[in-house]
């Protein structure tokens, strides 16, 4: 079985990457909404799929970048900042060299700073890369994220049980996403 762009191999390494599977916008967006959950119980002002102006082309009068994954006001020195949510497998480019834990969520927030944070502080905004993989590794601007959040979170709701729920709901989320996606592909690979 194939989909457009390779073989799916017996391992189901393919199947965990490959875009063309319909499961992976889903996991996205589902750990997408798992954070924006996680700013909500913490009473952070948030919005998710925002639209900012700033990224419009005049030419077009349109969109020309997606709109932020999660928008956090007032998040960086009273600024907005922009998150933008990026899941990759960490096997992508394994043949290529030697496995590295976290390299292919750090390469791939790499890319996403590149791209879109010269545009957000020229506008008065922060950019913020949320990279994972699907191993559950988080770059250190996700742990930040995520540990700022908590401490307002246990600043505003004092319980030995949340010490570490932020952490544990996202990794969950990933989890949980990479599983269906994994199942999903069961019925269709040849063992």
């Amino acid at each position: 079985m194939v989909c457009r762009k390779a073989c799916l191999d017996r391992f189901g390494e393919h199947a965990v990457h490959c875009r063309e599977i319909p499961c992976f916008k889903y996991r996205h967006d589902f750990v997408r909404d798992v954070l924006f959950d996680v700013f909500k119980r913490a009473k952070i002002s948030v919005k998710k799929e925002t639209p900012v102006n700033f990224l419009t082309d005049p030419l077009e009068g349109r969109s020309t970048l997606r709109p932020a994954d999660v928008l956090v006001y007032g998040w960086v020195g009273g600024k907005h900042a922009c998150v933008d949510l990026t899941g990759v497998s960490p096997l992508v480019g394994l043949t290529i060299g030697d496995f590295i834990v976290g390299q292919a969520a750090l390469k791939a927030a790499s890319s996403k700073v590149a791209k879109h944070e010269r545009t957000c502080s020229n506008n008065q905004h922060a950019f913020i890369p949320f990279a994972f993989d699907t191993f559950g590794f988080l770059t250190p601007e996700a742990v930040d994220i995520l540990k700022r959040v908590q401490r307002v979170m246990h600043s505003k709701v004092v319980s030995p049980k949340s010490q570490d729920v932020v952490f544990k709901m996202i990794d969950f989320a990933i989890q949980k996403e990479l599983a269906a996606q994994l199942v999903a592909r069961l019925s269709f690979i040849k063992v």
